[in-house]
């Protein structure tokens, strides 16, 4: 790798360099989160798994057989805490939708692809616990974990649909982690190249037709984020996946998660109608449902 390619990866890959106003956005997200944890009818702080960070809060809608969104957060697996993203249920809930945000272990405890396996863990428990087939939603390492596990293999959790999750929606998510090798992010990750395209979303194997994905990114962002929301896209799009990349407008790397808050907006709007289509297939066999 080049001096120049280097460089070139660190300023699109470092998201923190990338928005200056980051700390007066997390600490905005922070208020509004604590806010909502005590204004919402929740269930906090539920364990899927024996490590200490494997815990989730559910927040439900008012209609109990609500269709599920599970959001994961970003933090480039190797930050955030699912108490500090609490508010992206509010709306979420106010049109009718309940939603799960787990915590999952931080790198460099564990690897990236412990962390998939964690999510994935989660996402069994919750269907053991609500018998709903969740749409996933999340952002930048959530959004690799969007398509992970829309991706992923659900055989080796007894009782659990092969179909579990039928639809994401990743939000400036990160498909190909062999650009991250080379800048500062990686000191914690621990990527080699081997490692990084062995866990890279957009060189494993696609999902099973049948799937809806939906790569959106904020038209703000540094290069490589478009680039890769719309390398996923094609690449799934061509083997049958509904698969789209969206460009959100006149949003950066984090403000593009005020969508989620802001009523009408056109990601918001689009989350919604995936989950309650994703919600209305899961309660219809297989072939009816149009999933192989």
């Amino acid at each position: 790798m080049t001096l120049a390619t280097a460089i070139h990866h660190e300023v699109e890959c470092n998201s923190l360099e990338g928005v200056a106003e980051h700390v007066g956005i997390n600490e905005r997200w922070s208020l509004l989160s604590t806010a909502y944890r005590l204004a919402g009818e929740t269930r906090l702080n539920q364990p899927y798994g024996a490590r200490e960070r494997l815990r989730y809060d559910l927040f439900y809608a008012r209609d109990k057989d609500a269709p599920l969104v599970v959001y994961i957060h970003g933090g480039y697996w190797q930050r955030g805490d699912r108490k500090d993203y609490s508010f992206v249920a509010r709306e979420l809930n106010a049109n009718g939708i309940t939603v799960a945000i787990p915590s999952y272990s931080l790198c460099p405890t564990v690897s990236v692809m412990e962390i998939g396996d964690e999510i994935q863990l989660c996402l069994a428990v919750l269907w053991k616990q609500t018998k709903k087939c969740p749409t996933v939603i999340g952002h930048e390492a959530g959004g690799y974990l969007t398509a992970e596990m829309l991706a992923r293999n659900w055989g080796r959790f007894p009782g659990v649909p092969a179909d579990l999750v039928r639809a994401g929606y990743a939000i400036s998510g990160i498909f190909d982690l062999g650009p991250l090798v080379g800048t500062s992010v990686n000191r914690v990750l621990g990527l080699t190249s081997g490692t990084a395209r062995a866990a890279s979303p957009l060189f494993r194997p696609p999902p099973p037709t049948g799937r809806r994905f939906v790569a959106a990114v904020g038209d703000d962002e540094s290069g490589g984020f478009p680039r890769q929301s719309r390398a996923i896209a094609e690449n799934w799009s061509k083997v049958g996946i509904d698969a789209k990349c969206e460009m959100a407008a006149g949003v950066n790397h984090f403000t593009i998660i005020d969508e989620l808050i802001t009523p009408g907006s056109a990601t918001l709007t689009q989350i919604v109608a995936l989950a309650r289509e994703a919600d209305a297939a899961s309660a219809l066999p297989p072939a009816a449902a149009g999933v192989q």
